[in-house]
């Protein structure tokens, strides 16, 4: 699944900036966005890269093990 960043208004015309939802495409991440936001006017819309996980720390044995060596 892909995730979409979203700039909305409300129908208040308060603005709402990067709700990211998840969908398999455009038309079903606005479903959900509709379904919360009732009558907004999506002002962007953009694809969420994801990001890169850290790496796991190493332990502190195999830190050991490089510093001996």
């Amino acid at each position: 699944m892909q995730k979409f960043d979203f700039s909305i208004h409300t129908r208040s015309g308060q603005k709402v900036e990067s709700i990211v939802i998840a969908g398999r495409d455009r038309d079903d991440a606005e479903r959900k966005l509709f379904q919360m936001y009732r009558n907004c006017t999506v002002v962007a819309c953009g694809i969420k890269e994801p990001e890169d996980k850290p790496r796991q720390a190493a332990s502190m044995e195999d830190l050991l093990t490089l510093i001996s060596k």
